[in-house]
């Protein structure tokens, strides 16, 4: 026995810390609602049978067990359970269409139905039309959508399992825009795909008794508008698809709705616009669209609307969409939907559904001329919700004077309260803050967050905070808007915002000038919206002018523009550039909680996930492919902003630093330097500014402000988590909101810049200011300027510089001349001469960011021009440089701009990691992919690409202790791997499900175990094996740790549980593993693992099952 332990010591002395002799610990081990029926069924209980039988599944006391009630189980409609339809004969389509009573109508496709239901022309005309009818109308359009490309979230259910739930009898089918950006060359194919779906369409028996009848419907024309000339890229493609449409449908004898010719001919009246972007409707348009619709669906013209049913058809389908296309669903079909889908989402399902029959039973009203002055709809009838499952760990709730009393404040730094709920309930729940040209802090607020459920209705804010004299502290407090829909991330225009409120991106102002929003927009549409905190966010202008803004994992994002869809999955950044409404995506790659943006002085990428985002820049694979995870290269989840600092009146030892905030899995806001790499930038922490043992504590957001002061955004909350804990946890805060004020001692605020009102001379002069966000801060309002005086500035002072030797620099002016190469972007100008100069500096940053602009004017060189410019960056002695040519080459996507990169196959790679990714990435870009992957002439007269992609290919995950230094150590190891009964295990997590890969293990009573955890997560997990019943009191001391600031360098391993656990791993850092060897315990029994990581285990855990 002596001797089996002392090979146990050595072969844990690296990868675990066992408790003593595991026998001796063996022998302390212990022995081994009601439900009421629910309120009024709705009249038209008939027309949906499903309602008729529902009961209140309000259960009493819920706190850990949840009893299921039965008839919660229709409203959960997953891929995996959900009936399909069974197949029947087709039925013919006649148009003029006949409706009977109670027909059930769907319509499916693109954006043109899909956005249609926010305005209800075209519902409305067939309930007045049809007055007697009680017509049912369901809505499962998705922007985007193709006759055979319906990306959907995980085991969400397919369109035509929504059909054959809906019973549903007549379809309206919009497609053909999307399809048409695949050419006219494609009309033959897409005719092929167009009627293998009406085939399969048509044989289907959504109703369970007959084919259903079909009206396909042709897109609209395309319009021209100021920003975008869609009628001109698009209206002769799309012409040409109308016309195979047509011919499709009478080969299939469906129905066609030619909506094309009408609104082409409408839109060529230049006094009026139909059109937000040239390619979608607004509201004017989408009532030419609907008449037209109805004219060739039914041969006569439409009835005059109604405003009050438009109205309530409009509240049927913002209650339907919110049961149809609910936030999180990865929650309610995906990987999580086992711990809280069930009271989080169906018995709100089952609401939505009644509300939704309600404003349907309404409209029928107003249809037989009935009305009800406005009046809301009476939903008296709808149950309350379950209580919900409350899970351990909420955290303790403060007093604003409290909470900063718990702080621990680095003593070279002052901390005050700016502003709280005390004097502003209105901050409540804050998000991210912005600063506009006056000095004022506007911050978005969410007490709607994570979800809405029936009943409410988003009231989230966007604030504005003022300090009026100069205290330190807000004394005033303005709202924008207040009826925005989680608002997770805003960036400031002129007048207003954009804004995400997923799944559109939305555009606010304010038109008459009175501070508060009164014109909306839903710009885009169609982003993902399967995890509510990973949707979109980090929104920032980039230094030459574009909104940028990303999502993180399990988000499926399909979003029509003018210029074809834009599709990601699995988290992307985005690229909208508004003065031509352009969307590009990029660095689609596998990441999570990947919160906080900035950029470098040199416009170099900062976020957390990864940090230096710059070499993740390359355009996507072809859908749905991604790039490959990033190995090696420095990314975290658990930040949620940084700031560089470059205040004048910081301290000289701060200047150049990095202020970053942490929420996870301690709460604290620190200091990091920033050094520079061969092909990155890398921070180094050194301290923390402000730490806080009070968990409550969750910092957000972090921004500069035009004094140099420093504010944290604080989402005060006793409840962090998402996946641990309900979505309608009670514990989730809804009053509370702080933001701290951070200053260095005896700080003297500076004057703001002179920004609102200078002059265009003035700001361009504060483009040489030390500042980032002060320039940052003026590029976006010469954004809003007069573009020709703004111009007119620029050219003058580029004149002085090239009027007499041409492309030659001032090397002390060459960061400013960075920023009027990026100001000509701005205002959707090219100047391609700041290229040619910039790319000749001696300063490699600035040769970074010259190359980096190809990207975007390369359509402006002359030809060969800039093949020659890339060919030069892709051969500079710089890293950087070379990485941003990678980049820049997956956006000019030619033959000649693939072999312009290829000799940095050539140089120096061998530890350059980022570069190396990028030139993966730029590589296997959908752009460059096309030129050489199973092109075998090209790879075989290019034998380093091949074997470069090759190599890339492997996704290597590092085990710490696989090959251990010390001789006795592996002696130890290998005498221990010898043994015949030897039981080898090998546990992993979940990429982004905070699951272990297996959650039961089974081994005999005293079996040496090799036990191999691999964490290919994008978190740090551990894995910990303890007594049975002990995980609660490990788990709970685990969550203590994050008050600890020593507490990641412990792995989180609880000093105070020691004596219950068995044996445990380190904490482990993404993509490495660790090798534990123990032997199991020799009492049979159940004994329990998890993650100690803070708040994981209530989720991740498993048993070992002694036998």
């Amino acid at each position: 026995m002596k001797f089996q332990f002392s090979i146990l010591l050595f072969s844990l002395f690296a990868v675990a810390f066992l408790k003593g002799d595991l026998s001796a610990q063996q022998k302390k081990l212990p022995p081994t609602g009601n439900k009421s029926d629910g309120g009024t069924i709705p009249a038209n209980a008939k027309a949906n049978p499903r309602i008729a039988n529902v009961k209140d599944a309000k259960n009493k006391a819920i706190k850990k067990d949840v009893e299921k009630d039965p008839t919660l189980a229709e409203f959960a409609i997953y891929e995996k359970t959900a009936p399909n339809p069974e197949k029947t004969e087709p039925v013919e389509t006649k148009l003029p269409l006949e409706l009977k009573k109670g027909t059930r109508i769907a319509f499916v496709g693109n954006t043109l139905l899909d956005r249609g239901q926010d305005f209800g022309f075209f519902e409305s005309y067939l309930h007045q039309a049809n007055p007697k009818n009680e017509l049912v109308i369901r809505n499962f359009a998705w922007s985007a959508d193709e006759v055979d490309l319906q990306p959907r979230p995980d085991n969400f259910a397919t369109v035509k399992q929504h059909l054959t739930r809906e019973k549903i009898d007549v379809i309206f089918a919009a497609f053909g825009f999307n399809e048409s950006f695949g050419g006219v060359e494609q009309i033959d194919a897409f005719k092929v795909r167009l009627t293998a779906y009406l085939l399969d369409l048509k044989t289907s028996a959504f109703n369970g008794k007959t084919g259903p009848q079909i009206v396909l419907v042709s897109p609209i024309a395309n319009e021209n508008t100021e920003r975008v000339k869609a009628g001109d890229l698009n209206n002769e493609r799309l012409a040409a698809y109308t016309k195979a449409m047509s011919e499709v449908a009478a080969e299939q004898k469906v129905g066609f709705a030619n909506v094309f010719e009408k609104t082409r001919d409408a839109m060529a009246d230049t006094d009026s616009q139909l059109t937000i972007n040239g390619a979608h409707l607004n509201e004017a348009g989408y009532e030419v669209f609907a008449d037209q619709a109805f004219s060739e669906t039914f041969g006569k013209s439409a009835p005059d609307i109604l405003p009050e049913l438009r109205a309530v058809i409009v509240d049927k389908n913002t209650q339907y969409f919110r049961r149809y296309r609910p936030l999180n669903t990865f929650y309610y079909t995906g990987g999580r939907n086992k711990s809280y889908g069930y009271l989080d989402f169906l018995p709100a399902m089952r609401n939505f559904e009644m509300m939704t029959a309600n404003r349907e039973e309404r409209a029928w009203k107003l249809a037989r001329g009935e009305s009800f002055d406005g009046k809301p709809v009476d939903d008296s009838n709808v149950p309350p919700l379950d209580e919900v499952v409350e899970s351990r760990g909420a955290n303790t709730w403060m007093t604003p004077k409290d909470e900063q009393a718990a702080f621990d404040v680095d003593p070279r730094f002052e901390v005050n309260l700016f502003a709280s709920e005390e004097q502003f309930p209105e901050i409540a729940c804050p998000i991210q803050m912005r600063w506009d040209a006056k000095g004022r802090m506007w911050v978005s607020c969410s007490t709607t967050y994570p979800h809405v459920y029936p009943g409410q209705e988003p009231n989230d804010k966007i604030v504005i905070l003022e300090d009026t004299d100069g205290d330190g502290k807000a004394d005033k407090c303005t709202t924008f808007a207040d009826d925005v829909h989680i608002p997770l991330s805003f960036a400031l225009v002129e007048d207003g915002c954009y804004v995400s409120e997923e799944p559109h991106l939305v555009l606010l102002r304010d038109t008459d000038g009175d501070g508060k929003a009164d014109f909306r927009e839903r710009v885009l549409t169609g982003f993902g919206t399967e995890d509510s905190h990973h949707a979109l966010h980090d929104f920032v202008w980039t230094p030459d002018g574009d909104l940028l803004f990303r999502e993180a994992i399990f988000h499926n994002s399909q979003v029509e523009t003018a210029y074809g869809p834009v599709r990601a999955k699995n988290s992307a950044w985005f690229r909208f550039t508004p003065r031509n409404q352009k969307l590009v995506s990029f660095g689609a790659y596998p990441n999570t909680n990947p919160w906080g943006v900035t950029f470098t002085k040199w416009g170099h990428h900062i976020a957390s996930h990864p940090i230096f985002a710059s070499a993740f820049h390359a355009t996507n694979p072809a859908y749905p492919k991604q790039h490959p995870k990033a190995n090696g290269i420095p990314a975290y989840s658990g930040v949620c902003g940084h700031e560089f600092v470059d205040f004048p009146n910081w301290p000289e030892e701060f200047q150049g630093g990095m202020i970053k905030a942490r929420y996870k899995p301690t709460n604290r806001i620190e200091f990091h330097k920033w050094v520079e790499h061969d092909d990155h930038f890398a921070e180094e922490y050194q301290f923390d500014i402000l730490f806080s043992k009070n968990l409550s504590f969750i910092p957000v957001d972090c921004r500069f402000g035009p004094r140099g002061a420093i504010y944290i955004c604080d989402w005060y909350n006793p409840v962090k988590g998402h996946a641990q804990y309900s979505l309608r946890d009670p514990r989730r805060d809804r009053k509370s909101g702080r933001i701290w004020r951070i200053t260095p001692k005896n700080f003297k605020p500076q004057e703001p810049a002179k920004i609102a009102d200078a002059s265009v001379k003035e700001l361009l002069e504060n483009l040489k200011r030390p500042e980032y966000r002060v320039r940052y801060w003026t590029k976006r309002e010469m954004r809003e300027r007069d573009a020709p005086e703004v111009k007119a500035a620029l050219d003058e002072w580029t004149q002085s510089i090239f009027g007499g030797s041409p492309y030659q620099l001032n090397p002390e002016e060459t960061h400013f001349s960075t920023e009027v190469m990026w100001t000509y972007r701005n205002i959707g100008e090219s100047e391609p001469a700041w290229i040619h100069c910039l790319i000749q500096s001696t300063d490699h940053n600035a040769r970074a960011a010259a190359t980096r602009q190809l990207r975007y004017w390369h359509s402006d060189f002359e030809e060969g021009e800039i093949i020659e410019l890339l060919a030069k960056a892709a051969k500079d002695e710089n890293a950087l440089v070379r990485m941003e040519a990678a980049n820049a080459a997956s956006y000019i996507g030619t033959p000649e701009a693939l072999n312009a990169i290829l000799p940095i196959l050539d140089g120096k790679l061998d530890g350059l990691d980022h570069l190396k990714y990028a030139l993966t990435c730029a590589l296997g870009s959908e752009a460059l992919s096309q030129h050489w992957r199973g092109n075998a002439e090209f790879l075989e007269a290019n034998p380093k690409l091949s074997k470069f992609v090759n190599a890339a290919k492997a996704d290597a995950v590092t085990i710490i202790n696989e090959k251990p230094k010390d001789k006795a150590l592996r002696k130890a190891n290998a005498i221990f791997d010898k043994q015949k009964d030897l039981l080898e295990i090998k546990i992993g997590c979940v990429p982004e499900r905070m699951m272990f890969t297996q959650t039961k293990l089974k081994a005999k009573a005293g079996q040496p175990i090799k036990l191999t955890f691999v964490n290919p997560d994008a978190t740090q997990h551990n894995w910990v094996l303890a007594l049975p019943g002990s995980v609660e009191a490990i788990g709970m001391a685990g969550n203590e740790m994050a008050k600890d600031p020593e507490g990641m360098k412990k792995d989180y391993i609880p000093e105070t549980e020691s004596e219950k656990i068995l044996v445990h791993s380190k904490l482990l850092s993404p993509d490495t593993g660790q090798i534990l060897r123990f032997k199991a315990p020799e009492k049979p029994g159940t004994y329990p693992y998890l993650c100690t990581f803070p708040g994981h285990w209530i989720i991740m855990k498993g048993e070992l099952v002694v036998e």
